[in-house]
């Protein structure tokens, strides 16, 4: 079947923390169980580049590469292991307005913006965006030679999903397929995160704020397909 969106996420950054389980519970969909390791649930920050973006097999002028960063939880379903999504963000208008009328997804449209370096194998990413009213940064120094870490790894754990959930407009739960292969990883070499997350995420997130991460991934992506809602589920439970 024809994927609805094709497109290459690059140089994903995740910044996974380990959290309540009563600041998910109430986002998780029906039907859903928190996806844990050692006992917590987590979520994490992901800043990547959505690069050459089609639509039904159609590139839109202006609407190919841009940065997304979003914050997301796992859960699984029986077997299935899957993320949701706390918000989403992105610069495009656009975009947001289709994601949110397709899928239902939490995304907002924001200044941001990112900035990619790679010199002598070391890869030097950045990213800056506008939420809440403050300024907020990611950056993020991989070395290479990169890698596709074993499927019992942390680094495996927190980037490999295939199943994304969320809900549909009158409260049933949606499943979407996302496919692409294993990811390689970079050695993180060092991280800094500047983030205010009550301003860009809500009061009940600023425990963050002096929280270390569990654990920094940098994934260095690949293309990826989502298929459309033909090839969705809406889960009755």
């Amino acid at each position: 079947m024809r994927p609805f969106l094709t497109a290459r996420w690059s140089n994903l950054c995740l910044f996974t923390y380990a959290v309540p389980d009563e600041v998910l519970l109430p986002r998780l969909a029906a039907g859903l169980e928190l996806d844990r390791r050692d006992g917590s649930a987590f979520v994490s920050l992901v800043a990547f580049d959505f690069l050459q973006t089609k639509v039904l097999g159609i590139p839109w002028p202006g609407f190919r590469n841009f940065p997304e960063i979003n914050l997301r939880f796992y859960v699984r379903h029986g077997s299935e292991r899957g993320v949701m999504f706390v918000r989403e963000f992105v610069p495009r208008r656009l975009v947001a307005f289709l994601a949110r009328a397709l899928y239902n997804e939490p995304y907002r449209a924001i200044p941001m913006r990112s900035d990619v370096r790679e010199q002598q194998n070391v890869l030097q990413i950045a990213h800056e965006f506008i939420a809440g009213g403050k300024g907020h940064t990611i950056r993020m120094t991989g070395e290479g030679p990169r890698a596709c870490p074993a499927d019992t790894t942390v680094e495996h754990f927190f980037k490999e999903h295939r199943w994304g959930y969320g809900r549909t407009r009158d409260g049933r739960t949606l499943r979407y397929e996302v496919v692409h292969p294993p990811w390689d990883c970079y050695r993180v070499r060092s991280w800094h995160l500047d983030v205010d997350w009550a301003a860009a995420y809500g009061p009940e997130w600023a425990f963050l704020t002096d929280q270390q991460p569990y654990s920094t991934v940098l994934a260095a992506g690949s293309a990826i397909s989502v298929f459309p809602k033909a090839r969705t589920a809406i889960l009755t439970c």
